[in-house]
């Protein structure tokens, strides 16, 4: 039997792909893509990091599973999101990794809050946040229709 290696990456120009098929993935299992995600994920370097946020992937046996970003909303506060990890890969505690390590960059480039936005009915990932230390907040309306819950973590 050969070990799974899981390794953390950053976002590169030829890996723009994997975290619109990711995030399609479970979009599509659970709820619908929104025009947002659309061009978020369609040009995930114009509008992620070239407005100051990261993006990091997961590599299972040298096969990206996993994505997950870090979008800056202002200088001390940027949103957990666009995280997915395909259904193949789940169980292997990628979303666990994914989310120590946008904490520890957070943390490393002096974030100080963490905000998320989720669906209850997306339960283990609620009981992940909880456990890392985000509490619920009240939740604006309009920014994302499949939000029902917005939680955020101070640093």
């Amino acid at each position: 039997m050969t070990e799974n290696k899981i390794e953390l990456i950053d976002f590169s120009e030829e890996l723009h792909e994997p975290i619109k098929i990711l995030n399609y993935e479970w979009l599509e299992k659970y709820f619908r893509v929104e025009e947002s995600d659309r061009i978020s994920l369609s040009n995930p370097k114009e509008q992620i990091i070239d407005k100051g946020g990261f993006i990091f992937y997961a590599k299972l046996n040298d096969e990206i599973v996993g994505t997950a970003s870090l979008l800056k909303k202002n200088e001390t506060v940027f949103e957990l999101g666009k995280m997915a990890v395909t259904s193949k890969a789940q169980g292997h505690k990628i979303g666990t990794l994914l989310l120590e390590h946008c904490l520890a960059i957070a943390k490393q480039k002096n974030i100080k809050t963490i905000i998320l936005y989720s669906n209850t009915q997306l339960e283990s990932a609620i009981h992940l946040y909880k456990k890392y230390g985000f509490t619920e907040i009240e939740l604006e309306k309009g920014l994302y229709e499949r939000a029902n819950i917005k939680m955020e973590k101070q640093l």
